[in-house]
């Protein structure tokens, strides 16, 4: 094989490649909503079940007993896997802008085909400049990980709450109770989701 078949196989591989990790991307935006979808769907479920019961004091307590419990390990996990394809997606951008900065540099010549992806060549930063966000440390609170653990969060405090209600403790320390256990389940889920996507550029 000369070089000229070399190269030519080479860029029909990387247009493969290129194409199979845009379809890689799209399954994980998919399955993402997908998820999420379930799990705001049981949730709004376990809310209308909540109606039905709440009329009945004998009700109320066994099944927030067994929704809540439920709520949120499913929710856990729902966030565990959003993680990895938050990573996924951050990965398959990376490798695409790899391929989009050969592109630049073989075939640009004095065009500005591809500049954007020669700007901080290799780094995340770049990846994420692909689909216009701007990489730092916040922009993760607006991903669908983060939504999940907001809820997480919100139905551990609820949880806590009723706990410290059912207790004997007044009501507003166990509100206050809910709200500290609230906070620190979502920047603990937070905290993962940064460690996460830092572990991604090793």
């Amino acid at each position: 094989m000369n070089d000229s078949e070399r190269e030519q196989a080479l860029l029909t591989a990387l247009t493969t490649e290129h194409f199979a990790l845009e379809t890689a991307r799209s399954g994980t935006v998919a399955e993402s909503t997908g998820r999420a979808t379930i799990y705001l769907s049981v949730l709004s479920a376990a809310l209308i079940g909540l109606g039905f019961v709440a009329s009945n004091d004998k009700l109320v307590r066994p099944y927030l007993g067994a929704v809540l419990p439920t709520l949120v390990v499913i929710g856990l996990l729902t966030f565990l896997r959003l993680v990895e394809t938050t990573v996924e997606n951050s990965l398959d951008l990376w490798r695409i802008q790899r391929i989009r900065a050969y592109y630049h540099h073989r075939f640009a010549g004095q065009h500005d085909f591809f500049s954007d992806a020669v700007t901080d060549e290799g780094t995340m930063r770049s990846a994420w400049s692909l689909v216009g966000i701007e990489r730092g440390r916040w922009e993760f609170l607006l991903t669908t990980a983060a939504l999940v653990g907001a809820v997480n969060a919100l139905l551990v405090g609820l949880g806590v709450a009723l706990l410290a209600g059912l207790a004997g403790v007044g009501h507003t320390l166990a509100i206050a109770a809910g709200v500290v256990v609230a906070l620190a389940a979502f920047g603990a889920q937070f905290l993962y989701i940064l460690r996460t996507a830092a572990a991604e550029r090793n």
